[in-house]
């Protein structure tokens, strides 16, 4: 088993990186980078369900059927706003119908 203090010093070490990554994307590329990480943030959902199916069916804590729940509508919440932020960025770029 994985000790929980590997857990969190890999949830660390992966925040501060994917901040320095995103922080030096040029506004550019921005949109389209967004798009495709909406995309992976379905894997995200699969991830979430898969987690939780196991707590629920292994008779982990409460916690931790908690937790995965909360996973799951977080990670909804991520791809359909994501999706509909770059819907709306898109946008700006058509032209207007006269």
């Amino acid at each position: 088993m994985i000790h929980p203090f590997i857990l969190v010093l890999v949830f660390i070490v992966c925040t501060v990186l994917g901040y320095f990554i995103i922080r030096n994307v040029p506004s550019l590329l921005h949109t389209p980078l967004m798009s495709g990480m909406n995309a992976l943030s379905g894997v995200t959902i699969v991830g979430a369900i898969s987690a939780t199916g196991v707590a629920l069916l292994g008779g982990d804590s409460w916690f931790a059927q908690l937790c995965g729940c909360l996973a799951i509508v977080l990670a909804a919440v991520n791809v359909f706003g994501g999706f509909g932020v770059t819907h709306r960025m898109l946008q700006m770029f058509n032209k207007k119908k006269k």
